[in-house]
């Protein structure tokens, strides 16, 4: 499939996914450049369509995966015009991605034997969401369900802070007193930080079961979640910061959980 122009129907139907009220309609959303493209498709994500820039061709680091038994996307040289019109950044990769979303219920996480769950409470920037489904991922975590309130998971960057680790581990969108509840019932103990704690994150016991709740950058834990925490932890600072913002905090609690699992 050849498309040139950026007025081709389809071509605007791609480019309407930079909106999430698109996305949600159309249930697919865009990846940008090779690695995220190349993870997508090494992790067997639902792709539809590779778009790539038919003066340079198919970037030899995905040619092994256009001929892919299983689940083949389309394939589609298009011009420079079209990638421009279809992605966000100011110098656009030579390829982009459609993927089908899949939709993957909290339920799958809540009977992994000691489960290092992190959960995203109101966490607005892209960016932190992002960084943080990227941490879950080098530290070993069970999965990360994003409540409502979070940065879209499909934000084009959310998606690039992610460097492909969204496709890495189950990422999930929920209800969280409803997903809290199921955890809380399978033995799982809720977890977050607070200034007000006495416990330090590096005497407090990861190797149990755990679902850590990091909250809104501003607001912190709402009032619901706050009322399911079981164990309440504060990160220590020998410096004068005040605190860590929320991918901060989300990596040194996963990293201390991931050294007293793997290497205490």
């Amino acid at each position: 499939m050849e498309l040139i122009s950026p007025n081709n129907p389809l071509v605007k139907e791609w480019a309407q996914l930079l909106e999430k009220k698109h996305r949600t309609r159309q249930g697919k959303y865009i990846v940008e450049g090779v690695h995220l493209v190349q993870e997508a498709l090494r992790s067997g994500a639902d792709v539809e369509c590779v778009a790539y820039d038919m003066e340079k061709g198919v970037p030899h680091e995905l040619g092994s995966y256009t001929q892919l038994p299983d689940r083949q996307p389309e394939w589609a040289a298009v011009s420079a015009a079209v990638i421009a019109k279809c992605t966000e950044t100011k110098t656009p990769q030579s390829v982009f991605a459609v993927v089908r979303k899949e939709s993957r219920p909290a339920d799958e996480l809540l009977h992994q034997q000691n489960g290092l769950v992190i959960v995203l409470d109101g966490v607005q920037d892209p960016g932190n969401v992002g960084t943080i489904i990227r941490s879950a991922d080098a530290a070993g975590a069970t999965g990360v369900v994003l409540g409502h309130g979070c940065a879209d998971l499909y934000n084009p960057k959310t998606i690039r802070s992610t460097m492909g680790s969204m496709f890495h581990l189950p990422v999930v969108e929920a209800e969280l007193t409803q997903a809290l509840a199921g955890a809380k019932s399978a033995g799982a103990r809720v977890v977050s930080t607070s200034l007000q704690a006495s416990d330090s994150c590096y005497t407090y016991n990861f190797r149990q079961s755990v679902w850590l709740v990091i909250g809104n950058e501003g607001q912190g834990v709402s009032d619901a979640v706050a009322a399911m925490v079981d164990d309440s932890i504060l990160i220590p600072m020998a410096g004068q910061a005040e605190s860590l913002n929320a991918a901060m905090a989300a990596t040194v609690l996963l990293f201390e959980a991931m050294r007293q699992r793997l290497f205490n």
